[in-house]
């Protein structure tokens, strides 16, 4: 008992303070994103940027403060992954029913509405790399972040952040006059939106490769 005790005082620092309001973000981002509100889906893009940008944030005072724990190294990525998550699902339904209503409330570039199986790929990435690091854990091994995963990651999320902002921009038509900023603002965010989703399909396919062979490494030293 007086070493269970001792270990979760250890976790109650600040760098893991961080992390478990990221995950308290999450659902609120989720919230937000449904409230059919410009405001409401502006709020959810600063809470989602706050929280993103948070990661680096609480890594580096773990680091430089000597306040790394165990439950650090397993809820840290489980908070970036379900902060993602929370974002994505709402996105992908909100963009499903802008091109689905009569008449259709705006395109996304080149795709119309964030796709199915881009969510799917980028999260069935998430769930494969969090496997091999638990494998490689159980095996008593090391699987660190690679230089590509975090350029990955760093263009998952200005896309989920620029989609944010591209549905609040669409969420209400307004008048004359606002219509040709709104319009202006659409294609913007749609651009990048598009651009950001087509860079990180990519790296997360040439990421998927890289951990994979990684990962087989590690199976076959096992086995020497």
């Amino acid at each position: 008992m007086p070493h269970f005790i001792e270990c979760y005082d250890r976790s109650l620092n600040f760098p893991n303070a961080i992390t478990f309001g990221r995950i308290l973000a999450a659902p609120l981002v989720t919230l937000l994103l449904f409230q059919p509100q410009p405001v409401a889906r502006l709020l959810a893009f600063a809470v989602f940027v706050v929280a993103a940008l948070s990661d680096l944030w609480d890594g580096h005072v773990a680091r430089t403060r000597g306040q790394v724990t165990s439950f650090g190294k397993i809820a840290d990525p489980l908070a970036d992954k379900f902060l993602v998550l929370a974002a994505m699902i709402p996105l992908y339904l909100i963009t499903r029913n802008q091109i689905n209503s009569d008449p259709p409330v705006a395109f996304l570039p080149l795709f119309g509405g964030i796709p199915l199986w881009a969510v799917i790929t980028l999260q069935a990435r998430e769930g494969a790399v969090t496997l091999f690091r638990f494998i490689a854990a159980r095996r008593g091994r090391v699987f660190p972040a690679q230089y590509l995963g975090k350029r990955r990651t760093f263009a998952q999320n200005v896309f989920v952040a620029a989609a944010i902002v591209w549905v609040a921009v669409n969420t209400t038509v307004g008048d004359a006059a606002s219509g040709a900023v709104r319009q202006w603002l659409s294609a913007c965010f749609g651009w990048m939106t598009t651009v950001f989703l087509i860079v990180a399909l990519l790296l997360t396919i040439v990421t998927v490769v890289t951990y994979s062979t990684a990962f087989a490494r590690i199976l076959s030293d096992r086995h020497r």
